[in-house]
């Protein structure tokens, strides 16, 4: 007995271990986050779903929806993906051009995705900033999405080594204590770990759902707050709970 109890103690430790390692990330990576008057006229994306250090891809299917807030205005443009391939795993991209100054907030709500692992399903509601041509005005507004991180730090033009802060909201309202994942995209594989621990850093926002992060290096680094919704998903004949994720993307530059 004693035998069968180490036997199922160590399997159980080395799940666990292997989970700090599975850290999905829904990911919208613009080709540049601020456009100047220089610059070409048009930002290109690309949304996929993946292990973004590991650089493992997942099959992401079609997007429910996929759309661009500026202005204080919505608009959809889910029609205008193209099937492509990122680390491997079905992804999708598109092009936009940007008529005007402004900030424009590129948001992809995809379809449910089932994790049997965690037997869940969960949904990344994922989101990055672009500021085209100079103006930088409403960078830190609410879109009302379902879930998501408000910035309270301007989500474009940082250093690495500066400070990235945001709120974690659910329906409008602040998350207190909500736990927030991080990581970078080692788009090179360039970057190695001394263990797995280090693949995803973690943070928690404080009672007004406040979190602070310093990017160590420049790159993307993404910010998954996660939080369980307040309804279940049906999966066959049993209902099964849904996590939902706030992620946002943001790049930080050398200095």
């Amino acid at each position: 007995m004693k035998k069968v109890s180490l036997v199922a103690a160590f399997l159980a430790a080395v799940l666990l271990f292997a989970t700090l390692a599975s850290a999905h990330f829904g990911m919208v990576i613009p080709s540049n986050q601020m456009v100047m008057g220089d610059d070409k006229r048009s930002v290109d994306l690309t949304l996929s779903f993946s292990h973004p250090f590991e650089m493992v891809g997942m099959d992401l299917v079609l997007p429910k929806e996929f759309f661009v807030m500026s202005q204080g205005g919505k608009q959809d443009i889910t029609s205008s993906l193209v099937s492509t391939k990122v680390m491997d795993g079905q992804a999708w991209k598109t092009s936009f051009a940007l008529a005007r100054p402004g900030i424009y907030n590129f948001v992809m709500e995809p379809h449910l995705y089932w994790e049997p692992a965690e037997d869940c399903y969960i949904k990344h509601i994922t989101k990055t900033v672009v500021a085209a041509f100079g103006d930088e005005e409403g960078w830190d507004e609410e879109l009302g999405l379902e879930t998501e991180i408000v910035p309270l730090s301007r989500p474009f033009g940082l250093y690495a080594g500066n400070v990235f802060q945001g709120i974690v909201k659910m329906n409008g309202d602040a998350v207190p204590f909500a736990e927030v994942e991080v990581e970078y995209y080692n788009l090179d594989k360039s970057k190695k770990i001394i263990n797995d621990y280090m693949i995803t850093q973690v943070v928690k926002a404080d009672e007004n759902g406040v979190f602070t992060y310093a990017a160590p290096g420049p790159g993307w680094w993404g910010f998954a707050a996660l939080n369980e919704a307040d309804y279940t998903v049906k999966h066959g004949d049993e209902e099964k709970p849904l996590e939902l994720g706030a992620v946002i993307w943001v790049y930080f530059h050398k200095f």
